[in-house]
This record gives C-alpha cells, structure tokens and sequence, in this order.
C-alpha cells in the first residue's frame, strides 16, 4: 500500500523533477531494452583527417550506419579543405536525437563537435556569434555567465545547434517561435568549399532556406542568434482530468509564458505545466520527483493491459490530483531535461486551430492499443518564415507520441502519423513519418524552391543519402 500511495502522491511530481512525465520518468532506472551499443554521436578521436571506419547509431538505436570516414575539423579552415575530396554522400551528425534516417550514410560523417563555443558576445545589441557546433546545454550555460540567454529552449538540450535548428526544434509557448527563428544570420559551406554568409538582409532567400535545412544545403558553420536577459522561471505541475483540462487548455496557454500538458494513456488524466517569468530570488527546487514513474506506468501496462477498464480504474485510485509541485529556477536549468529513458516518436505540428481535436483523436487511436503507455506531448509553436519550418507561416500545436526503445512502433508511422497528416499535420524533420515529396509538398508551399535552391549550392547532390533522395525527390 506504502509503494501504491507513493506512486499516487507523485501525480503531479512525476513531472516535477525533470519538467515533464516524460521527463522525469526519463530520469527512472534505465529501460530493461538494451541500450544501443554505439554512442549516438561518438566519433573517433579528435582529428581533421579521414579516420578508421566506426559504426554510428542514433539515441534510441532505430538509424544506423557504417560510414567510409569520418570528418572532425578543429576549424572551418581544416572542414573546408577536406570536404572537397571526402566520399560522397556527406552527412552532419549531432548528438543522434533524430528518429528518420537524416544521418546515416555510406560516405562521409561529419561531426561538428570541435566547432563548439562562444566566438562573440554583444551585451548591448543581446547577440551572440556561435559555433554550430555548440550544443544548447552548453551555450545556454555560457550564455547565463554573460548575463544573456536563449528565447525558449527545446526540452531537450544535448542537441548541437546546427543540428536542432536544421530539423525545426522548438519548445512551447504560444507567442514563442522554435529556436531556428533566433538565427539572424548564418555562414554556410557547400560541399564544394564555398563559404556563404546569409542574413534577413544579405541573400535573405538563401537565409530562409537555410535555417531549417536538413542539411541538405551544406554544412553551417557558425550563426548569430537573437537573446534576451537571463531570466527566472517559476514552474508549476499539477494533474487535473483529462477533459476537464484539455477544456480549459487554450485558455492557459494564453495566461502563461510557457504551457504544454502530457496526456496519461489509460488513466483519464493529464498532467499541466507553466512557466512564467518572475523576479530575481532564491533558486527553488522541489524535492526530486519518484524516478521510477515511467516504469509504474510500465507496470501497470504490463498487468493490467488486456483489461484497460481495469487499468483505468486502477490509474484512477492511484493518481492524487490534489499534489502539486512548484519550482523557480534561471530559465536553461527548468526548460530542458535529460531523458535516459530511451524511445522512439513521431511528432506532427497541426494548425493550432485544429489542436485540441487533433490530440483527441489521436489519443482514442492510441487507446485502441493496449500495449501503450507513453505520455502524450501538446505544445504551442508561433509561426515562422523559414521555408522548411514546420511552422512556416503558420501558427501551431505540436503533437508527440512515444514508444519505448526495442518495443514496437510501427503503429506510429502506420497509424498515428496519418492521423495527424489528416489534420493538415506537418511532420518534424527529426521524428518518424513516412510522407513523400507529393505529400511533403502539399504541406510545405516553398519545399520546390528550397529544392531548386538545393540544385544550385549542391549540383552533384553530393548531400543527398538515398534516404534524403527519396524523401526529398521521390528517388532512390
């Protein structure tokens, strides 16, 4: 009774510790699913030249491969000179938190991870010069030592920045755009050594092309980003019905500077999360949440999943909506988490008029599956002009939905994706779904200018895998 009243009092605390039931159930014991043998962006060491052949696997293990080379340039000097006579097809490689096969290649990787670091700061105009290769963690931290920090923050942050941006990452909040739309001016290397400084003002077409480009344009090397004041944050978690909640969703999304909720499978609840600025004071953490949530909604999947009116009830009982957790803490350290526990996931970006409907349609697909018990993520993204965003002029929610590492997931590319398609659903560039060029088309108005412009900076397609050729062009 002591384990079941614990786990009912960690309601709104399964999120607490980590901003998120899914966050803090990734800080839970490891999966029982093996973790993936291969780092996820574990390069050999530190070196400009071709180096011995080394498997590659993403986080969760899903995308693999065994490139020729690898590239690590210690500078934009060494990459420039190398990547003219490295094997073709050339791929960036980042912290490995995509789930479709951006990555893997049987040519040349490229890691960015020597390109990393602060190149300047400007306090008075709050910009900054950065290395693409820096991961947001980092920059973030630097960031707060010059009294600066970044607008919003994805929730995860061992991404590198070229990587995050090149996918469309974002974080939520209705009037906060994703992070790519904090770029205000980018230098970019084609595979044929040509270095091209873009900005709103100078190539402003190549600019908007290049923020989110999957990579397919050639390799950014460095950006300028847009900041603000380092800042605090007060966040509040709590547990509240999922009807009663999602009714009153958008209405709290206009109240708070952040706001997302994560829907509980099977239990009839939903977990909230805000965030708000507030003066400078003490940092305030609540007390670590119970780390072995996830694998409690595991549990209970696992013995009652043939039963799901039985799961509910039992979800039910053992819930405490009344607990609530609150924290306040410097913006970087409460909008990213670090999640251990690994998954797979397919993320559609909907009209945010379509939203709510679209997250409840998709919640009845996954109840039709007993074997489900990953939370739901729902975000609010602002609009952006970026030719590839997914948010490209267009105000929208972000709907997420995971499946354990090593468990299957076909469901959500057979299932949950078209769903989300059929509500206008743009796919992120970074997470699993299946749509070709005809599709990607309909929903991305500049996706033939992009490619036209991608004909011209790379004639020899030299950045094209065969999984980027037929997801782009419909080609093998």
């Amino acid at each position: 009774m002591t384990r079941r009243r614990d786990w009912l009092k960690s309601g709104a605390a399964l999120i607490a510790a980590g901003s998120t039931p899914l966050g803090a159930a990734a800080q839970a014991a490891p999966s029982s699913t093996p973790a993936p043998t291969s780092a996820p962006a574990a390069p050999p060491p530190p070196t400009a030249a071709p180096t011995a052949p080394r498997t590659w696997s993403n986080w969760s293990g899903l995308q693999r491969c065994q490139p020729a080379q690898w590239l690590i340039p210690a500078s934009e000097d060494e990459l420039r000179r190398a990547i003219r006579q490295a094997p073709g097809p050339l791929r960036c490689v980042g912290a490995g938190h995509s789930f479709t096969p951006l990555v893997p290649t049987q040519g040349t990787l490229i890691s960015l991870d020597r390109l990393s670091g602060l190149i300047a700061v400007d306090r008075e105009k709050r910009q900054a010069r950065v290395r693409a290769g820096t991961r947001i963690g980092q920059l973030a931290r630097e960031l707060d030592g010059h009294g600066l920090a970044l607008l919003n923050q994805p929730d995860i942050d061992v991404q590198t920045l070229a990587g995050a941006i090149a996918t469309g990452t974002h974080g939520t909040g209705r009037q906060l755009p994703a992070l790519h739309d904090q770029v205000i001016a980018l230098r970019l290397l084609t595979p044929d050594g040509e270095l091209l400084d873009c900005s709103a003002q100078q190539q402003p077409e190549l600019f908007q092309a290049a923020k989110v480009s999957l990579g397919s344009l050639g390799v950014i090397t460095e950006m300028t980003l847009q900041l603000r004041p380092r800042h605090m944050l007060q966040r509040k978690v709590w547990l509240e019905p999922t009807e009663k909640l999602l009714a009153r969703a958008d209405a709290l999304s206009q109240q708070h500077r952040h706001f997302e909720l994560y829907l509980l499978p099977f239990t009839g609840y939903a977990a909230a999360i805000t965030m708000d600025e507030v003066p400078e004071a003490a940092v305030e953490r609540a007390a670590a949440a119970d780390e072995h949530v996830l694998r409690d909604l595991q549990r209970l999947r696992d013995w009652l999943g043939r039963w799901p009116g039985m799961r509910r009830w039992v979800a039910s009982k053992l819930i405490d909506p009344s607990q609530t957790e609150q924290s306040r803490d410097w913006s970087h350290r409460l909008l990213s988490t670090v999640r251990p526990t690994r998954f797979n996931e397919t993320e559609f970006h909907v009209p945010r008029e379509q939203g709510l409907a679209a997250l409840k349609a998709a919640l009845a697909r996954l109840e039709q599956r007993n074997e489900v018990f990953f939370p739901m993520e729902f975000r609010w993204v602002r609009g952006d002009e970026a030719w590839l965003s997914p948010f490209h002029r267009r105000d929208s929610c972000s709907i997420a939905v995971h499946a354990l590492a090593g468990e299957a997931h076909d469901y959500l590319l057979g299932e949950i994706a078209p769903l989300l398609a059929g509500f206008g659903g743009r796919p992120h560039w970074g997470k699993l779904h299946a749509l070709g060029p005809e599709r990607l088309g309909a929903l991305y108005p500049r996706l033939r200018d992009f490619l036209a412009l991608r004909e011209q900076l790379d004639p020899r397609r030299r950045l094209l895998s065969p999984a980027m050729s037929q997801m782009l062009l419909g080609q093998a």
